[in-house]
């Protein structure tokens, strides 16, 4: 009997090294593979070669943390920052503050941020985090639209820029560095002005 709670448990122990070891190079491999953090996917990279459609986003009508629809051509006229995130994304949640503070900076640019989560999820988070700038819910079905604008892996964070004629200007897919980001804005605003 001894003798084989023994066995049982060598061979629990050896199932669950195996799965660590299975877990750890699959991680590995995913993430060799996984884009580096604010490598642009821009027009002059990734999205030259991915059709991406900026109706996916001004067509679109989504709905508020109030419920209520807000047509995102309406977005058009002004340069604009476009967030993609969820709660359950690490790096999402790290750079909502940095987005935040630079909406309250930049009252001339909109920003906006698309949850790929529900409702009830976004809510909570704000409750704990307030966001200043408008916040949209596309739920799981925000993915198809991440891929139509050029991100066709689909991966989160994504953060566009458009211009003022709603053209896509440029594009991070990762975690946004302040800096970096501010730089690219400058960028957007010099164009919009020319």
């Amino acid at each position: 009997m001894q003798a084989m709670k023994r066995r049982t448990v060598l061979l629990g122990v050896g199932g669950l090294a195996a799965m660590a070891v299975s877990g750890w190079a699959a991680w590995r491999a995913s993430s060799r593979s996984a884009p580096a953090a604010n490598r642009a996917v821009g027009p002059s990279t990734e999205l030259a070669r991915v059709s991406a459609n900026p109706l996916a986003l001004y067509g679109a009508r989504l709905p508020g943390l109030d419920g209520q629809e807000f047509s995102l051509s309406t977005l058009k006229g002004r340069p604009l920052v476009v967030n993609f995130w969820a709660t359950w994304c690490a790096p999402c949640v790290q750079e909502m503050p940095h987005l935040d503070s630079m909406a309250k900076e930049l009252p001339e640019i909109n920003f906006v941020g698309i949850g790929i989560d529900t409702p009830q999820n976004i809510a909570q988070f704000v409750a704990k985090i307030p966001i200043s700038y408008q916040l949209l819910i596309a739920g799981h079905a925000g993915i198809a639209m991440v891929r139509e604008l050029g991100n066709s892996a689909g991966g989160l964070p994504f953060t566009l820029l458009f211009d003022a004629n709603g053209s896509i200007f440029d594009s991070i897919l990762g975690q946004v560095e302040p800096n970096d980001l501010r730089q690219r804005i400058d960028r957007l605003v010099t164009k919009s002005k020319t």
